[in-house]
């Protein structure tokens, strides 16, 4: 039986939650996310959790928030001066906004709190200070194929 090991494409049927329950992304009534391991497009504990499974089995994994996206970085939060946004904008709370550095790299942030003369933005990722629960099933195992 096949099981999946470093390198190999695999697709997954997955639902991630809180530690509370809420579910937070799905692949139920979609298309399994397909990815190959070892790539780092996923988080650690992820990954981890799905080597070694057969195809068709289905898992629980408990993610630590140091295999998902670490804990929330303070030098992320920052206030901005309200002078300082787009005149046309209305900043709420839940805002999502997109900061250009000079270099021309984008880097997502999020209104958490609007004051009267600032905003607070924060970029870390939403799911950053958390523990994560994901339910998977793997629906297909590809090998890749080595150099020789």
């Amino acid at each position: 039986m096949m099981q999946v090991k470093e390198n190999n494409t695999v697709k997954v049927h997955y639902t991630g939650k809180l530690t509370d329950g809420q579910i937070f992304d799905t692949s139920e009534g979609k298309e399994p996310i397909e990815f190959t391991l070892g790539q780092g497009r996923l988080i650690p504990g992820f990954e981890k959790g799905l080597l070694n499974m057969k195809l068709n089995e289905k898992k629980t994994l408990n993610i630590a928030k140091e295999d998902a996206y670490g804990e929330v970085n303070e030098q992320l939060i920052q206030e901005v001066a309200k002078k300082d946004l787009p005149q046309d904008m209305e900043p709420q709370v839940g805002m999502g906004l997109v900061s250009k550095a000079p270099d021309g790299s984008e880097m997502n942030l999020m209104v958490v709190e609007v004051k009267e003369e600032a905003i607070v933005i924060d970029g870390n990722h939403p799911l950053a200070g958390r523990d994560l629960v994901f339910d998977i099933e793997v629906v297909a195992i590809t090998e890749t194929a080595t150099e020789a």
